[in-house]
């Protein structure tokens, strides 16, 4: 297999975006969706530091499981070999991580601490 252009593609499931360029708009946004909430909540936090251990445990492992999912989900979309969705998947890694992990929209003054020093609830995505 290899990259190619084009609109005519099935992702994910049989039939699965058509064959008209309306839906392969709307796989490219869910494709880039997905990339984008991947990043959203790798750097998040949920966890409150009044809740007993067994609630957090269980809050960090659902969403941990989420997250991983979606991150599949994802690369299965990107398995379909099409150029747009792999650009697609790429870009919402990307505009996700400047939004929710970089200092970029960080109102606080730039420290010399590390950004993981305070993590948010999961550890990063490591693919």
């Amino acid at each position: 297999m290899t990259l190619f252009w084009g609109d005519a593609i099935e992702i994910l499931f049989p039939g699965w975006p058509g064959s008209n360029f309306n839906s392969y708009m709307l796989a490219l946004t869910l494709v880039f969706v997905l990339g984008l909430a991947v990043e959203w909540l790798s750097h998040t936090k949920f966890i409150k530091p009044t809740m007993d251990n067994i609630t957090a445990g269980i809050l960090q492992t659902a969403m941990y499981a989420f997250r991983v999912g979606m991150a599949y989900l994802v690369m299965l979309a990107v398995m379909s070999y099409n150029l747009g969705i792999l650009l697609a998947a790429v870009a919402g890694y990307t505009i996700g991580f400047l939004i929710f992990g970089s200092r970029a929209f960080d109102n606080s003054k730039i420290s010399k601490i590390s950004p993981y020093e305070d993590p948010a609830d999961l550890p990063p995505l490591i693919c």
